[in-house]
């Protein structure tokens, strides 16, 4: 339960701080800017990893909990788990959103601005990228070390400052349902729930390609503990 409460809170704060930029970007008239939420997603990113890393391993993503799955790093039965967990932090986090922000249109929402075939392609090569950078600073479905959450969230905030401009760069499934959902935003709300376990689940055979089979094998159970 603690694992659980963890990423529950990791992804609370991820979407809170992450979509509430959005948000307030909008209604203070730019204030924060492009840049600044992507560094929003980035910094929050690799403030959770480091709060919540040595309890559940920071996931705070249903895409990330998965491929650690596929790549035998995660135990598939903990995968429901997880997934309910963020997924309610997300939703609770939003709920906070248009409790603050009742006007406000999208709270956040990923909405392409291209052609969905365009921002496909690109969810799921950021995905691709994302999970192939946290699989190589990982042990098991945990990080390496202090360096993992910086290198992680440089990641994010590099990908969000020049892709999310066209396809929202969310990179994360429970990020772009809850908002969604909540602002009945539901038009292109297929695209990243698949976009981005497909680009997820894509980089566990280009490590495993670039690093050697050995890579992705079971890791130890001390590795694999978060209790």
């Amino acid at each position: 339960m603690r694992r659980l409460f963890a990423e529950f809170l990791g992804t609370f704060t991820l979407v809170f701080a992450g979509c509430g930029a959005i948000v307030i970007n909008q209604v203070s008239g730019g204030a924060i800017t492009h840049v600044g939420i992507a560094l929003t997603f980035g910094l929050v990113v690799m403030a959770m990893i480091h709060t919540f890393g040595d309890v559940s391993g920071a996931h705070l993503n249903p895409a990330v909990t998965t491929a650690f799955a596929a790549a035998r790093r995660f135990p598939w039965r903990d995968v429901p788990g997880y997934v309910g967990s963020q997924l309610a932090g997300a939703f609770a986090a939003t709920g906070l959103l248009r409790l603050l922000f009742p006007l406000n249109v999208t709270l956040g929402a990923t909405l392409p601005t291209g052609s969905a075939a365009q921002s496909f392609i690109l969810e799921t090569v950021l995905t691709f990228v994302l999970m192939l950078t946290i699989l190589s600073v990982s042990i098991g479905a945990k990080e390496k070390g202090i360096t993992a959450g910086i290198a992680i969230g440089g990641v994010i905030a590099l990908e969000a400052m020049f892709a999310g401009p066209i396809c929202g760069a969310s990179m994360n499934p429970a990020r772009s349902l809850a908002p969604a959902l909540v602002s009945g935003h539901l038009e292109s709300l297929w695209l990243y729930p698949v976009a981005t376990v497909l680009g997820a689940l894509l980089a566990v055979p280009a490590c495993r390609a670039v690093r050697g089979p050995g890579c992705c094998t079971v890791q130890p159970e001390s590795n694999q503990s978060r209790s």
